[in-house]
């Protein structure tokens, strides 16, 4: 009888990812293995939109989320938010009224968004460009980052970055990162509208739906057509909610995604394995019409989403279940993202600014990739730089002195899948 052999089909066996990542001799040795703890960061959505003016049609303010997760190193690793505090500092980028039109956010909020005032500079949630993030379940955040998408030397770039510093008590930095907080105000109508798009749309829709926008200016269109962007629920005084009607609108019109989702400069779905020319949106989100026909079956926009596990079914063992991918966590309370990165910036992407972080934890000489090296985060995983020279001889490279398997030295596989960072897949090779 044939004996059968069990080989792995995945690359994410700690063996593997550990001399992929940067324990080959000739490599230089990442620091963090000799580092108590590690952060990682990552912004929720992979892309932000903001308007690029505050004075005619609102859809979205200058906003954006950050989120960090902070381990300290171990066996095993801790999730931790005590004793430690977490501070973001955008590169750069110190001020958004002043640059461009964006100051209209903070003239007009009494009419926009019904406050007295609000400090420049400081956004609908009291955050700044930078400060100090607050801690929640195993993560620190910082919302409503009043970020926009041009630098301090009015460069205008959609993939700004954000640097990520954990102190202790005594304010000792113990661990840094970096990571693109992007946003663009490529929210662009001028394809149909044109130059003075805005206005046009305003005008159309007095005209088709019998309001009074072009005499109300400013107008912030969450105000009639609820969105859980602006944390609006429900579908509003319109009866529709806003991504219904702007897409069941423009669906027989010929519009793309990238016309409107930031956009054909943006091109804000830069993941390579989900990309494409055209963003590859209606693989995930379908067409235009569909996006919007669901919405009376029951989809509530930004609430329910594509899920992996429509791609990644069973025999990966992606499954968030009822979560959206950038509220799930997994393997010991770690979320998807601080591993895999964003939505629409899922790593590796086409832009470096994505890829800082997987590069800065595990060096990989071939590209980034996904963080799966052990050694991240346990300090008891084996094939630590010191340990790897005389295996590597024997057994490294294309073309070994000797072939074996992984299951040789790592003899333990957990049955409990909870301990995994998500299912590894084995295949019988006969």
């Amino acid at each position: 009888m044939k004996k059968k052999t069990f080989l792995p089909v995945l690359y994410l066996i700690p063996i593997i990812a550990l001399i992929s990542s940067g324990c080959n001799k000739d490599k230089n040795i990442p620091t963090f293995y000799k580092s108590e703890y590690v952060v990682f960061a990552w912004n929720d959505l992979g892309m932000h939109c903001l308007n690029p003016t505050y004075d005619k049609a609102v859809i979205l303010p200058p906003y954006n989320n950050f989120t960090a997760q902070v381990v300290k190193r171990g066996d095993p690793p801790q999730i931790t938010t005590d004793g430690v505090t977490v501070e973001y500092n955008l590169t750069n980028n110190s001020s958004t009224y002043g640059k461009g039109s964006y100051g209209g956010f903070w003239d007009n909020i009494t009419a926009l968004f019904g406050l007295s005032s609000l400090d420049h500079d400081k956004g609908l949630t009291g955050n700044s460009l930078s400060g100090t993030m607050t801690a929640g379940d195993k993560f620190f955040i910082a919302t409503g980052i009043p970020i926009c998408p041009v630098d301090d030397q009015g460069t205008w770039d959609p993939f700004q970055v954000a640097e990520i510093t954990v102190k202790n008590s005594s304010g000792t930095i113990i661990a840094s990162t970096k990571n693109t907080i992007p946003t663009s105000d490529e929210i662009n109508c001028a394809k149909c509208h044109g130059t003075d798009a805005f206005n046009d749309v305003m005008s159309k829709h007095d005209d088709e739906e019998n309001t009074s926008l072009m005499n109300s200016k400013p107008v912030l269109c969450g105000k009639c057509h609820g969105t859980m962007a602006l944390g609006l629920s429900g579908r509003g005084s319109s009866g529709k909610y806003l991504s219904e009607a702007i897409h069941g609108f423009h669906a027989d019109k010929g519009a793309s995604c990238y016309d409107c989702h930031p956009g054909q400069i943006t091109k804000c779905n830069r993941s390579l394995a989900h990309t494409a020319d055209d963003g590859n949106c209606t693989a995930c989100h379908g067409t235009v019409a569909n996006v919007a026909s669901t919405t009376l079956s029951g989809r509530i926009p930004w609430v329910n989403e594509p899920a992996c596990f429509a791609c990644h079914n069973e025999v990966t063992g992606v499954d968030t279940g009822s979560d959206l991918y950038r509220n799930s966590k997994g393997h010991g309370g770690m979320m998807c993202s601080s591993c895999h990165g964003s939505p629409h910036a899922v790593i590796p992407t086409n832009n470096a600014k994505d890829n800082y972080q997987t590069l800065m934890y595990q060096n990989y000489s071939k590209g980034p990739k996904t963080i799966a090296s052990c050694g991240t985060c346990h300090d008891d995983s084996r094939g630590e730089p010191d340990d790897m020279d005389e295996y590597l001889e024997k057994h490294g490279g294309n073309n070994p002195e000797e072939i074996n398997g992984c299951f040789i030295c790592h003899t333990t596989v957990y049955l409990d899948k909870d301990k995994w960072p998500h299912g590894f897949t084995w295949k019988n090779t006969n």
